[in-house]
């Protein structure tokens, strides 16, 4: 009767911590989503602004090209990180175990943005590795 009582507490543990972990699990998707648009819509924005920026050194070589190459290679960088974050978001909401490998790497990259990167990165990889996520990936 004792050991019955044992593995029904232990059950009843187990599920609590679960499900625990499913809110912070869909709360690191929820951040990932919104900061991905909002990367997007930032990539968007630097790609607009340096090219309004050209239109005032179009007479210059050097300055232009700079501005060229930055123009492009910024929002590429930024657009593909948060696309990343985005997709990764959404699959983690679903729960996919491939998912929550591609949010690690991308909260990993994202704690060199100081400071509101390594919040998210800090957060996001203290929710991904926790045993308990982990079991909850491999039940799907």
């Amino acid at each position: 009767m004792i050991r019955n009582e044992i593995n029904l507490t232990g059950l009843k543990s187990n599920i609590m911590e679960d499900n625990k972990m499913k809110k912070h699990v869909t709360v690191v998707g929820a951040i990932h989503i919104g900061f991905g648009i909002l990367g997007l819509i930032g990539a968007l924005a630097v790609f607009f602004a340096l090219h309004f920026a050209k239109g005032f050194v179009a007479n210059e070589e050097v300055p232009t090209a700079v501005l060229s190459f930055l123009s492009i290679s910024i929002p590429l960088l930024v657009g593909f990180l948060s696309t990343l974050g985005l997709v990764g978001g959404i699959g983690l909401l679903s729960h996919q175990t491939w998912a929550r490998y591609l949010v690690i790497v991308v909260a990993a990259l994202g704690c060199l943005n100081i400071p509101i990167g390594t919040l998210k990165g800090v957060y996001s990889l203290w929710v991904l590795l926790q045993d308990e996520t982990v079991r909850l990936f491999e039940k799907q």
